[in-house]
């Protein structure tokens, strides 16, 4: 399974999903959109949205934390 997070660091949402993540035992590709304008891009065309989180699970977009669909997603 690849999941990909598209965060900033002042991001409190971000902090929520990555430490679920981690308290879940997955791993995650953390990619910092405040840094990285080709990945800000990237995370426009997939999700129409300039907020983060963006976490995208094998191709499903999710914006925000939506723990309900994330642990749909993952199969928790």
């Amino acid at each position: 399974m690849q999941i990909k997070i598209f965060s900033t660091p002042t991001c409190s949402y971000c902090v929520t999903l990555k430490t679920f993540l981690k308290e879940k035992g997955f791993d995650f590709q953390d990619i910092d959109v405040s840094k990285d304008q080709t990945a800000l891009e990237e995370m426009v065309k997939k999700s129409n949205q300039m907020g983060v989180p963006v976490i995208d699970i094998d191709g499903q977009i999710i914006v925000g934390f939506d723990k309900g669909r994330i642990e749909k997603a993952l199969k928790i």
